[in-house]
């Protein structure tokens, strides 16, 4: 039986060519980025390139790149950063804006935050998942030092308009912070045009390897460390490199920057579609879109008139790779509040899919999935 991948969402399969340019980092460049010796000065030069890479596909100085362990060291670092900083300073701002649809790291990293005496908005969403610029104008308040909100939804896929939202920011004097780890090299990103000052970046996602990731600072931006040590990254992240993770990171930001957009946002369409058609009761969650402006252009997420789990169970045992919500979230059954913010119930919820595809997904993969759908949910029912 093949087994036919479509839970990309959660993790990637590493490109072959990015496991070809880690390999001599493991075997003969193996040295510490700050070791003086000439291995040591080989692995500093490949780490310099990395960083450069990393930057220029988002438009960025490679001085505003800090490596990281991944997106939720990322997002940790965002904001507890940016609130120990307020509170180094003795600024009096302790409050935060970010939406009920953010990734679990943000949500769980912002009630954590409130033990400590910050204050969270948690701003609603549309049936779509979009947030209102004019809601979140009317939340910021002179004690709010940062907005965070997600660019590319994790489960339902929407795409935040993110110069209209920063926009807003700008105008109020606050920050802005996105987690971009769904949306980096499906969506065009380019931070000298966007007004954003903060962006989260990771690996696993474009088909690199897992434990590596970035944090984006635009210049002028201060945060405090999480992790102390010899002085790593700027002096923002201590702790040695991974050398080896960061260039496999680096190739898969250049061979994302290839990313046919197109031929994905096609066949997230027509399996949206065929599914829709064919098994009567079903809907999408998440907005509609033609050209992956609205929608992450791998992304798809349906509800069916079945028990979601016992349809999950039945994929599954015939090689077809799904997730009922966010594989970052560790929460047994519960129902995803990202599918009770934009107004589904807790069954609609309880049942529905998520279908992520990747550039090595192939128009038979999603013939094969369609034909399992429909006979796993006849199945169920």
């Amino acid at each position: 039986m093949k087994k036919i991948y479509l839970d990309n969402g959660a993790s990637t399969m590493v490109d072959p060519k990015v496991c070809k340019v880690m390999e001599p980092y493991f075997e003969d460049c193996y040295g510490n980025a700050s070791s003086s010796h000439e291995c040591g000065v080989d692995a500093h030069r490949a780490l310099l390139l990395a960083r450069e890479s990393v930057a220029r596909s988002i438009g960025a100085r490679e001085e505003g790149i800090v490596f990281t362990s991944g997106g939720t060291e990322s997002n940790n670092m965002a904001l507890k950063g940016l609130f120990w900083k307020e509170v180094e300073k003795g600024s009096g701002r302790n409050h935060i804006v970010t939406t009920k649809i953010e990734h679990a790291c943000i949500v769980n990293t912002c009630k954590w935050l409130e033990t400590q005496g910050c204050k969270v908005t948690y701003l609603d969403v549309d049936e779509e998942g979009f947030v209102s610029a004019e809601e979140l104008k009317s939340v910021i308040r002179p004690e709010t030092f940062v907005v965070s909100i997600i660019h590319g939804n994790n489960e339902i896929g929407t795409v935040q308009d993110l110069d209209v939202l920063g926009k807003v920011c700008r105008e109020a004097g606050v920050l802005f912070h996105t987690d971009a780890c769904q949306s980096f090299t499906k969506v065009p990103i380019n931070v000298r045009r966007l007004p954003v000052d903060l962006m989260t970046l990771n690996s696993h996602k474009i088909h690199g390897p897992k434990g590596v990731g970035a944090l984006w600072l635009r210049k002028g931006v201060e945060i405090t460390p999480l992790i102390h040590g010899g002085g790593h990254e700027m002096g923002l992240r201590g702790g040695t490199e991974n050398v080896a993770g960061l260039v496999g990171f680096a190739e898969a930001c250049k061979r994302g920057r290839k990313n046919k957009l197109k031929g994905l946002i096609r066949m997230r369409n027509y399996f949206i579609d065929e599914v829709l058609e064919r098994v009567s009761g079903s809907k999408l969650n998440g907005p509609r879109d033609e050209d992956g402006m609205k929608r992450l252009c791998n992304n798809i997420n349906i509800t069916f008139p079945v028990n979601g789990e016992m349809l999950g169970g039945y994929l599954n045992a015939d090689g077809v790779c799904t997730s009922k919500g966010s594989a970052c979230s560790n929460n047994g059954h519960s129902v995803s509040p990202i599918l009770k913010a934009i107004g589904r119930t807790e069954e609609d919820a309880a049942n529905s899919i998520r279908f992520t595809i990747s550039r090595f997904t192939e128009q038979k993969d999603l013939d094969i999935a369609i034909e399992v759908v429909v006979k796993s949910v006849e199945k169920v029912g």
